[in-house]
């Protein structure tokens, strides 16, 4: 499996700096997140396919909330 590499933050960081988000890489067979006020706390990992997923449940879960 590939590692991460460039992160970027959610387009949905809020104002200011953007503290209050998540960060991604794209690895092409995995996609990486993280909190970006604490990089280090530790990296959730998902198939790019599972992460297609779950977003899309999210979605919907805040579409019915």
């Amino acid at each position: 499996m590939n590692t991460p590499g460039d992160w970027r933050k959610s387009s949905h960081s809020g104002p200011g700096d953007g503290d209050a988000c998540v960060e991604i890489s794209d690895c092409g067979t995995h996609i990486f997140l993280r909190d970006s006020k604490d990089p280090t706390a530790g990296i959730l990992t998902f198939p790019t396919g599972t992460f297609t997923t779950f977003v899309e449940d999210l979605k919907a879960q805040l579409r019915h909330s």
